[in-house]
């Protein structure tokens, strides 16, 4: 029976023929690869993260200073890392978080990682802020992938109504909501180059496509009207005064999953049950919006404690390593989502590089779960792990 660990197997076998991945397998180093590749631009937003990006390595300790303990002389020979998340089954507790305007990172953007994770059945979330318009990506995903809309919440609620209608019928079956970007943060990589995608119109394609949209600038977007455009998204990409009573809008317009991401504190994991929300991510936007904040795995254990089963919970934040997929979840999540390291697949292999990276995280994680006498993720539990 295939496993994902065969992956290690085949690259082994594709070695006696004299070939070589050509992408590294130790996916901490895709980082320095693809700063070669890019522009520096397009580098800067992708790498960058808030203030003095104190957040963005904070989160990369955290999970560190959480070490796994292996277990011996367990029957390890049957493997199963399937998860049940919201009625669906997948083959790992594993999603590619959302991550806007990849057209800077490669021509095919969004659309190359729709077709990778169609292929190897993991979802993808789309992010609002994509390069590619939503009904585009899900043509790519085909009707086998599983994908889920991330939605950035705008100030325009018929625009927002819009992009919900059209996520499901493009065939989204989980609404991501982030909550924590009601604005842009201070992000010295991006101001230093005076660095915006957005107002080069990129990052927009939902918005432009959306008849709600197009409607507020006069019609289709043109080079007419592209500028116009544009200061109308600026106007109302994100709002900063939802609060927890907004999100009855959402459970209006959305009959499916709705999950909230951006969660880092207890109290607010329970605000979300009470809301009759279905799911949290623990996320502090791979430190990209609060710099001095803490690890987000640092928040996992207490909101897992604060909820219980009463809802889904999910992390982010981190992740590089099939370890560190094993470290979230033995501290409770159900599932983690990835974004980095796949968008410098992105950047170095296209479509190829992106499922590169899924295969690798795949094939470690239920290596690291064999070699420590697990063969379950219900086994991955608090006491497999122990705190520096």
């Amino acid at each position: 029976m295939a496993t994902l660990a065969d992956f290690q197997n085949e690259i082994y076998l594709q070695g006696l023929g004299g070939s070589t991945p050509e992408l590294p397998t130790n996916l901490t180093k895709l980082e320095a690869l693809a700063e070669q590749v890019m522009t520096p631009e397009a580098f800067g937003y992708v790498a960058g993260s808030a203030g003095a990006e104190s957040t963005a390595k904070a989160n990369l300790d955290a999970i560190r200073d959480w070490r796994i303990v292996p277990r011996m002389l367990r029957d390890t020979g049957t493997r199963d890392l399937s998860v049940e998340l919201f009625g669906q089954k997948l083959p790992a507790p594993v999603l590619l978080g959302p991550v806007g305007v990849l057209s800077i990172v490669h021509p095919d953007g969004e659309l190359a990682v729709a077709r990778a994770t169609a292929g190897v059945g993991v979802p993808m979330v789309l992010s609002t802020a994509a390069s590619n318009n939503m009904e585009d990506v899900a043509s790519n995903n085909g009707d086998g992938g599983l994908r889920w809309y991330q939605l950035y919440w705008p100030k325009d609620r018929e625009l927002a109504a819009s992009f919900l209608q059209r996520a499901k019928a493009a065939g989204y079956t989980a609404l991501v909501v982030t909550l924590d970007t009601v604005t842009l943060a201070w992000r010295p990589r991006d101001l230093d180059g005076a660095y915006l995608p957005f107002l080069r119109g990129i990052g927009v394609a939902n918005y432009f496509s959306d008849p709600v949209f197009q409607k507020s600038v006069g019609g289709p977007i043109t080079d007419e009207n592209r500028m116009q455009a544009i200061l109308h998204w600026v106007a109302n990409f994100s709002d900063p005064t939802i609060t927890w009573d907004d999100l009855a809008f959402l459970r209006e317009h959305w009959d499916g999953p709705i999950v909230l991401k951006g969660i880092q504190h207890a109290d607010d994991a329970r605000r979300a049950v009470d809301t009759g929300m279905d799911g949290v991510i623990v996320s502090n936007h791979g430190g990209r919006q609060v710099d001095g904040a803490i690890g987000a795995i640092e928040a996992l254990p207490e909101v897992v404690d604060a909820v219980g089963d009463q809802i889904t919970v999910l992390f982010d934040s981190g992740i590089r390593t099939g370890a560190d997929i094993a470290k979230a979840l033995a501290l409770g999540a159900k599932s983690v989502l990835v974004a980095r390291p796949y968008v410098y697949g992105l950047a170095l292999g296209g479509e190829a590089g992106v499922r590169h990276v899924i295969r690798c995280l795949l094939a470690e994680l239920e290596l690291t779960m064999a070699l420590s006498g697990i063969t379950t993720i219900d086994e991955l539990t608090p006491d497999v792990l122990r705190h520096k």
